[in-house]
């Protein structure tokens, strides 16, 4: 009696939002792009640079932390002297870093 009954609403009708919808997606795919693909695949450039142009009296810093200088160049591998008769051989896509000319004379 003093209880009326409910009833729902009549059913709104779907406005699309087109690419609103979207948008949200969109800037996180861009913000994807120029924070964590772009400066990869730069860094992967200057990499492949640095192994490229290793020549034969470089001194390096292996991925092991070795300091030496390259003695040998091969297609896949370089010969890393470390000291006086003391050489070993590892790949080039273990050479780290390319050290100045001079720099194991200060470290020694």
């Amino acid at each position: 009696m003093f209880i009326s009954n409910a009833y729902a609403d009549a059913a709104a009708p779907v406005q699309g939002g087109g690419i609103m919808d979207f948008l949200p997606l969109i800037v996180l795919a861009a913000v994807f792009y120029f924070f964590i693909l772009r400066p990869q695949s730069k860094r992967a450039k200057e990499q492949k640079a640095m192994i490229e142009a290793l020549q034969r009296g470089d001194e390096v810093v292996t991925l092991g932390g070795e300091v030496g200088r390259i003695s040998k160049v091969y297609e896949a591998y370089v010969g890393v002297e470390l000291n006086e008769n003391v050489e070993v051989t590892v790949q080039k896509s273990a050479i780290q870093l390319v050290l100045p000319k001079g720099t194991i004379k200060t470290i020694k």
